[in-house]
């Protein structure tokens, strides 16, 4: 028998195993009387996971599967304006509630469709998010008569393709038997790689009633173990490289510190190390901006000159968690040459240049740090320059970037959930020293305009499931243009975050980018002060709305006590010039429009 025809008798004897066993696992179930619907199924993991809230918009489709979604005892409906704000929102939620996922169920068709965008935004960033479809029954799935929400030409697996290209895992429930093993296995994949996963529920399967022994065993969301041989190799030259570089060494923490769940594991390497540490854009606050080993954010180029300096001149970069996209690297200027970094990734390791699949950070760095702890004394002798951004004195009383952002940054207060849109607000905030443990949120590389205010409502009730402080949002006009209706269920919700919306009449920056005074950068003008009563406080009891023009404006508001204390949602019009822009973003969109020249020749 060759090969192909070996592995295959193999796969199906695997198959037929599993099935009998889930077969056997029924008949026993029936008997003891433990059974569950495959709704209730679902519902019991992810409140297993810590989901309490689930976003999205009802169909005729998913509907019947919304019935069990609201009768749970303590999992939330929350219904959303849109499926494309639902997917933000179920964005968001998982960025504040890290050890969670967020959930997102949309009808067949026009609704998974209308989603896809927020969950492209989740797969690019790496954020765990389940994606949940209500579909046609199983006899309409293999029959493929002529329904509404349909292309119109028997393609029904049209939209599951489409999905493909933006989940890590797909689970098309076609049978009762595969129903809680497919369950679980797009969780565990959605839990242990960070990224979202795409589940259909037929209508004619919501409450078919399977074994729920299964429950009984949490998901495995730890990641698999490093080979012991190949990480005490990898252990070895680290340690080499370390005594190479004589102790001057840099920890630069991204992203996928956030994403993988390595906060305590960085903690502990830099307390016991005491390595000076420097954040990349996409992994600020992954360390406390108040540890006194913290330097700041770098970004290549367009870092402030003093850290820029500090970090390029390191002997050795230990990189946690890296991921270089163009606004993430100061539009790829890092200067970081291979031979002086050792990279740590969720899934492989990177020595100078040998690469090591398969030796993952998550059972990497405890490891590490226990063998570079002797080089504390040395280390603790290097200075740390603690980077903060003073407030200008300008003469020009109006609102400007250099004075709005450093302003601002004395407003925070320890705990803040900050989330900010991507480009203007983003870039003003990448230079703030924030309290110790606020937490930042932004989509630095997806950029998707108008995801912050969708993603603020997940941010908001997760920040209020995890007892944080304010949720604080700032985006520009042109970005709540586009998903402002979101501020309605928050008003519904009794949520209470502060919202900045920086009024500078268009998309700033996009105008620094291409086409600075070209018409296609201009907004509509709104009375963004009426927003909040028109989407939901009729009464005007459960909002506050302000418009500042200028300085003086600006500081008597952040330091109103009724202002400071957010009990209820609030909305503040910033007047800004309409070319003025923050300096990461000057630099940055400079750097852009150079490489597109360069490319473009």
């Amino acid at each position: 028998m060759d090969t192909v025809a070996s592995d295959l008798q193999a796969e199906f004897l695997k198959v037929r195993h599993e099935l009998q066993v889930l077969l056997g696992e029924h008949q026993l179930a029936e008997q003891d009387g433990d059974l569950i619907t495959i709704s209730d199924y679902l519902l019991t993991r992810l409140e297993q996971l810590g989901v309490t809230s689930v976003f999205g918009v009802p169909g005729d489709f998913n509907m019947p599967f919304l019935d069990y979604v609201e009768d749970h005892p303590r999992i939330k409906w929350v219904g959303n304006c849109n499926e494309l704000n639902a997917a933000y929102a179920a964005d968001g939620y998982a960025r504040v509630k890290e050890d969670s996922v967020g959930v997102v169920v949309t009808t067949f068709g026009v609704g998974e469709l209308s989603a896809i965008n927020g969950i492209a935004g989740a797969f690019s960033e790496m954020v765990p998010v389940l994606h949940i479809v209500g579909v046609p029954s199983t006899t309409d799935l293999k029959n493929k008569p002529l329904l509404h929400h349909t292309l119109g030409n028997g393609r029904f697996d049209a939209y599951t393709k489409a999905s493909e290209q933006v989940t890590l895992a797909q689970a098309i429930l076609m049978n009762k038997i595969h129903a809680a093993p497919e369950i679980d296995r797009v969780l565990t994949e959605c839990i242990t790689h960070a990224r979202p996963v795409y589940l259909t529920m037929p209508t004619d399967l919501v409450g078919e009633k399977i074994s729920a022994k299964r429950l009984k065993v949490p998901l495995l969301s730890a990641p698999p173990p490093n080979n012991p041989d190949v990480e005490a190799y990898v252990l070895d030259e680290i340690v080499k490289l370390v005594e190479e570089a004589a102790q001057d060494v840099i920890i630069l923490v991204d992203a996928c510190a956030i994403r993988h769940h390595l906060r305590e594991e960085v903690n502990d390497l830099i307390n016991e190390t005491r390595f000076p540490v420097y954040a990349a854009p996409m992994g600020k606050t992954a360390v406390s901006e108040q540890h006194d080993r913290y330097g700041g954010i770098y970004m290549g180029s367009i870092s402030d000159p003093s850290i820029r300096e500090r970090v390029e001149r390191a002997r050795l970069i230990l990189s946690i968690g890296a991921l270089k996209s163009d606004f993430n690297t100061g539009m790829f200027t890092y200067s970081i040459p291979p031979t002086q970094a050792v990279e740590l990734h969720s899934d492989h390791t990177l020595v100078r240049h040998a690469q090591f699949p398969g030796i993952g950070m998550k059972r990497l760095l405890p490891k590490l740090t226990a063998r570079l702890k002797k080089y504390r004394k040395d280390a603790d002798r290097l200075p740390v320059p603690h980077y903060k951004l003073e407030v200008p004195k300008e003469e020009d009383d109006r609102i400007s970037h250099a004075y709005f952002w450093p302003r601002i940054g004395q407003f925070f207060k320890e705990k803040d959930v900050i989330i900010a849109e991507t480009g203007t607000s983003s870039f003003g905030m990448l230079d703030i020293l924030l309290p110790d443990k606020a937490v930042f949120v932004s989509q630095i590389l997806y950029g998707s305009i108008g995801w912050t205010v969708g993603s603020t409502l997940g941010a908001a009730i997760a920040a209020r499931d995890r007892q944080l402080g304010r949720v604080i949002l700032f985006v520009g006009d042109g970005s709540l243009q586009l998903t402002a209706q979101e501020l309605s269920i928050m008003v519904r919700n009794k949520l209470t975050p502060i919202i900045f919306v920086i009024n500078n009449e268009g998309y700033n920056i996009e105008r620094h980018l291409h086409g600075m005074h070209r018409k296609y950068n201009d907004v509509a003008l709104w009375k963004y002060t009426s927003l909040l009563t028109t989407f939901g406080d009729v009464e005007g009891t459960a909002s506050k709305s302000y418009s500042v023009r200028d300085k003086a404006g600006l500081d008597s508001l952040l330091v109103d006590p009724d202002f400071i204390k957010a009990d209820k949602i609030q909305l503040v019009e910033v007047i800004m010039d309409k070319y003025d822009t923050p300096r990461g973003l000057k630099f940055a969109s400079e750097l852009s429009t150079k490489r597109a020249g360069k490319h473009s020749q």
